[in-house]
């Protein structure tokens, strides 16, 4: 088991609470893989969805290698039983397109919104996506839509919502999302990640009008190096 909850505690102290009259959307995204974002994400994400005034979505964005749903199911002592899965979508919207576009045996399109479900725990205050990869067909890829009206419709219903986004090693979803989402967090394995990587993606992430609020030095405490404060200051 890992348990982040004073590093959680610090970082949620630094970002401040949420607007109170709207939700605010967090993308936790590392340059590379093996940084521990998805064990970041979900951990902020407990934390959040006991603190916060109303639910937590945690949005797994890794759309080809899901784990979120799973990972919390195996610790019900910590995040309570999952719930039955519902729509993933308040109003029919998706952050992601399929191409060639879905079709059902009657020839008509599937919106791609009916692909991803979710999950609800810790009584209903933290709801956990899952995307249904299985209901692909071969050939057909799923690329990240630069719009923010998904992002805008969870808003509306929830505190906050935390994007766990693939690396931008092998995905340019993190990029594409930025520009919609409030802030960005880098993850960064304290231990083995040189400072070249996440300083590349801080930049990318500035560069298409997306913000950095901090970064989270996994294996260690929560501490914003100088030159993220410089850029999120």
């Amino acid at each position: 088991m890992v348990d982040l909850t004073a590093e959680m505690a610090g970082l949620w102290t630094a970002l401040g609470a949420a607007p109170a009259h709207r939700g605010r959307v967090l993308q936790f995204v590392a340059a590379g893989d093996g940084e521990g974002t998805s064990t970041v994400a979900r951990e902020f994400a407990r934390l959040a969805a006991v603190r916060a005034r109303k639910p937590v979505w945690l949005v797994d964005a890794d759309l080809w290698s899901q784990g979120q749903q799973a990972a919390v199911e195996a610790e019900p002592d910590r995040f309570g039983r999952l719930g039955q899965p519902t729509a993933a979508s308040p109003d029919g919207s998706a952050f992601f397109g399929v191409h060639p576009p879905m079709v059902g045996k009657d020839g008509r399109p599937i919106a791609p919104h009916r692909l991803m479900t979710a999950r609800s725990c810790l009584g209903g205050r933290l709801w956990v996506t899952r995307f249904r990869t299985d209901l692909l067909r071969s050939g057909q890829r799923v690329e990240a839509v630069p719009e923010a009206r998904y992002w805008d419709a969870l808003r509306r219903h929830a505190d906050t919502v935390i994007v766990d986004s693939p690396a931008a090693g092998r995905s340019d979803l993190a990029l594409t999302l930025a520009p919609y989402v409030d802030a960005s967090i880098l993850v960064v394995a304290a231990e083995t990640t040189e400072a070249v990587a996440p300083v590349a993606l801080r930049d990318e992430i500035t560069s298409v009008g997306g913000r950095i609020a901090g970064a989270v030095m996994n294996r260690t405490t929560y501490r914003p190096p100088a030159f993220l404060r410089r850029a999120a200051g």
